[in-house]
């Protein structure tokens, strides 16, 4: 396996870069080695700001100068990117709904992951820095689960990063979705208020007295003969919360393969339903530019809307 040695690099750090510590920016700066190796040089005193040697702590600020030594990486690192080529990645252009100098915004398909890892060689996230290779940042703002489609954010500025996760963190960011549901739900059941605690061994949530505090909002937005399309909000941010509120209040999504019910399944694939019915279809925000409000809406896609057709029919 062939290496590369790198050369001596000069980054002057502009507003955008500050406020990151000088790990985190030399991790992201040189994806291709490993984290030992970055906190190596930081400790031998081989990256200098301002001529000077720092801490891994060390936050970065505007009009610094950092020295980047020459590293040795291997050659494999710079075919990690995947093709555009691959339908894929191609397809994720056409997914693109908004776009400016400070984000993007992806009607992510279902199927997709937002990132790659555990065996997938690539996810959105991965995708789209393909499709954009002048892009000097692209970072996720949040995240939906693989099977989920709809609205995800990134950023295209650390700015806009910091503004956009600062809004999720202050929980002052609406999002809507939309799910299938088994059964009747009750107009009359517009909350569900039920901790959440995940197992650390397989990622299976449940309502547990001692899991964090979690709420989901639910609306009705039409019935049909044995299920119910709803609009679910969650205003916390846990791991498959909806999911798991929905199969709380004893309407589980239909072909949810954690949390489901295989008899739901098998009559939702009567009208062609063969995916995860849960689609992030609305979302509400800041700007992180023009501080302007925005409202964002992801159709649900010519496949889930044929499955609403067939269950009206079905009624």
């Amino acid at each position: 396996m062939s290496e590369i040695r790198t050369q001596v690099q000069f980054v002057d750090i502009d507003s955008d870069m500050a406020g990151q510590r000088i790990d985190n920016f030399l991790r992201n700066h040189l994806k291709s080695i490993p984290k030992s190796m970055v906190y190596r040089i930081l400790r031998k005193g081989e990256v200098r700001v301002n001529k000077k040697r720092v801490k891994a702590e060390y936050k970065l600020q505007a009009g610094d100068l950092v020295r980047i030594p020459p590293v040795t990486v291997e050659e494999k690192a710079e075919e990690t990117a995947p093709s555009t080529k691959l339908n894929k990645v191609a397809e994720l252009e056409h997914m693109i709904i908004y776009e400016d100098e400070h984000m993007l915004i992806l009607n992510k398909p279902s199927g997709t992951a937002v990132h790659g890892g555990s065996g997938l060689k690539f996810g959105a996230i991965e995708a789209l820095r393909a499709l954009r290779p002048q892009a000097r940042f692209l970072e996720l703002v949040h995240r939906i689960d693989r099977d989920t489609s709809g609205i995800l954010l990134v950023a295209k500025k650390r700015s806009a990063l910091r503004h956009l996760q600062a809004q999720f963190r202050e929980k002052t960011v609406q999002k809507y979705y939309f799910a299938l549901v088994m059964g009747e739900w009750k107009p009359s059941c517009k909350v569900v208020n039920a901790p959440l605690l995940k197992n650390e061994v397989n990622s299976i949530v449940r309502v547990n007295p001692n899991g964090k505090p979690s709420e989901t909002r639910f609306k009705v937005l039409e019935k049909f003969a044995d299920a119910t399309l709803i609009e679910a909000s969650p205003i916390t941010g846990r791991t498959h919360q909806i999911r798991v509120h929905t199969q709380y209040a004893g309407h589980p999504i239909a072909w949810d393969d954690r949390y489901g019910d295989r008899r739901f399944d098998a009559y939702t694939a009567k009208v062609g339903l063969n995916r995860l019915f849960l689609h992030a279809a609305n979302i509400k925000f800041v700007h992180p530019g023009s501080e302007e409000q925005m409202e964002i809406n992801a159709p649900m896609g010519d496949k889930l809307e044929k499955v609403l057709v067939g269950l009206r029919k079905l009624a």
